[in-house]
């Protein structure tokens, strides 16, 4: 249903841990007429404060926002704030974690590798009709899930991460791609092996791709 506002902007709260992100995203949002940015998070508490206090029409938040799971989060913003629509930013999102997400009554989810247009015409589109859900995912997100058990044990960061190993880039690339120290990414890949029962990097990400965990490194674009 679209929502009429004759002389009100689309308000937009940022919710992102990464101050660079961020202020980018505030920069590009607050040049747009029609837009205005009322508040941005670092932290999954401090974005469900700012839906409460600010009640925007439109949230942006990380998949990955410290704090509660996102899950979590959604429904907390939600009970703040019914009118605002939620849209997931990610660069890498699993089926079920999706599915999930939509089932939670998310609005949208756009990758971190959207352009500028897109971001814009998913805020307007989310703000002016609320009844709209859209998605720009893989053709592979979207797919019914492999039937195995690995499926459910990573989280989304830890299938970010092997999937950026599967592209062999190296702990330290990895880390500088996704702003995190070296110390973490290789916990995330210590993690990933004791939960996947790997044995080596290759390995891991053989039995991820098995698991339609990741995009098999031969299949990337």
């Amino acid at each position: 249903m679209s929502r009429s506002r004759p002389d009100r902007p689309i308000s937009v709260v940022i919710a992102d841990d990464l101050d660079l992100l961020r202020e980018g995203l505030k920069e590009i949002l607050r040049t747009v007429p029609g837009l205005a940015v009322v508040g941005v998070a670092g932290t999954g508490a401090e974005a469900v404060a700012a839906v409460a206090d600010e009640r925007p029409d439109v949230v942006l938040l990380d998949v990955e926002l410290p704090g509660d799971d996102v899950l979590t989060t959604v429904r907390r913003m939600n009970t703040a704030s019914a009118g605002t629509r939620v849209i997931i930013l990610s660069r890498l999102i699993g089926p079920d974690l999706l599915r999930g997400l939509l089932n939670a009554g998310i609005s949208g989810h756009l990758p971190k590798s959207a352009t500028r247009e897109e971001l814009v015409a998913m805020v307007r589109t989310a703000g002016d009709d609320g009844d709209r859900v859209m998605l720009s995912v893989s053709r592979g997100s979207l797919a019914p899930a492999v039937d195995s058990p690995a499926r459910d044990l990573l989280s989304a960061r830890e299938c970010e991460v092997l999937q950026l190993a599967a592209g062999a880039l190296s702990n330290t690339e990895i880390a500088r791609r996704l702003g995190l120290t070296e110390g973490t990414v290789k916990r995330h890949l210590s993690n990933v092996y004791a939960k996947l029962g790997a044995v080596s990097r290759i390995d891991a990400v053989n039995k991820a791709a098995a698991a339609a965990l990741i995009v098999p490194p031969s299949t990337e674009s």
